[in-house]
């Protein structure tokens, strides 16, 4: 999705999900106006949550792998512009690095979570998507003024601030596919033993995708039009701000001076969310090339 293809039918879901469709007057929706709007009580069952995921953790996350990750992902979404002017990565015989140092420090942060089996503490303390825990999730993402204000930091406009909450609120069917690890059957035709958490496979997932990019676009560069580029550009870019939101989780783990424990657990999971639809949005717009999609070919 594009942040131009918020629509007006999208907004009137975000708000009826929320409950405050007294924020829908007509004009565009902020994220200041649903802070108004919504009931700012904490969740019990959210914030004990994030208190186990913390005393799992006490000490086994390296809070300068975690900085050092958050401000080199920060200068990459930065970057973004750049990378979208140029659009295909330049070579001869092969394709330049150019969407792969994209995720050069998200792969920083996402080994180091893995080492520390900060992904099984996902897993065991938080459940699996449901419409309530979304619910709950977004209502303390858009009281947190630390994640809102983070994200508007990194260059996230009002529009694609609210991109990223529908992108959270409006995809229950989506999400609920994705389950724990933990809860997929026994009898399915893989070893389930070699999946990982779900937390696991949205981070690690979009970082995979934008990876990709590079081989990708240039293998196909004859196909690729700049309205694919242009909603990969999107798509790219709200990954990255998935993955920011899970280092920044990891780090108030390690760190704990910012984020209530309701708000660390709304972080992981929005973090999960926003990984997930974006990375099944990247695969529609970019890699799965139809022929209504493609560039025209040239004549002889």
């Amino acid at each position: 999705m594009t942040t131009t293809q918020i629509t007006d039918e999208a907004q009137r879901q975000l708000v009826r999900t929320l409950g405050v469709e007294r924020a829908n007057d007509g004009n565009q929706l902020t994220v200041k106006r649903l802070r108004e709007a919504i009931d700012a009580e904490t969740d019990p069952a959210f914030a004990s949550m994030g208190e186990s995921i913390r005393s799992d953790l006490s000490g086994k996350l390296d809070i300068e792998v975690l900085e050092d990750g958050l401000e080199e992902l920060s200068a990459q979404i930065e970057r973004l512009p750049d990378v979208r002017e140029q659009g295909i990565p330049d070579g001869e015989t092969e394709p330049e690095v150019l969407y792969r140092e994209l995720v050069d420090p998200g792969w920083q942060v996402y080994d180091h979570l893995v080492d520390v089996d900060f992904f099984e503490s996902l897993e065991a303390n938080l459940p699996r998507f449901t419409p309530e825990h979304i619910e709950t999730t977004t209502h303390e993402l858009i009281g947190s003024d630390a994640l809102t204000e983070e994200l508007a930091a990194l260059g996230f406009d009002e529009r694609e601030r609210i991109a990223l909450v529908t992108d959270v609120v409006n995809n229950n069917t989506r999400l609920a596919r994705w389950v724990p690890t933990k809860e997929i059957p026994t009898d399915v035709e893989f070893g389930v033993e070699h999946v990982p958490p779900l937390h696991q496979r949205a981070t690690g997932g979009a970082l995979l995708w934008i990876n990709a990019l590079d081989v990708h676009l240039w293998q196909n560069r004859v196909l690729v039009t700049d309205e694919m580029l242009d909603d990969g550009y999107w798509d790219v870019k709200a990954l990255l701000g998935g993955l920011y939101l899970m280092a920044k989780a990891a780090l108030e783990v390690a760190r704990g001076d910012e984020l209530t424990d309701s708000q660390l657990t709304a972080a992981i999971t929005a973090s999960a969310a926003i990984t997930i639809v974006n990375q099944e949005e990247i695969c529609k717009n970019v890699f799965w090339i139809t022929e209504e999609m493609r560039a025209p070919p040239k004549a002889r």
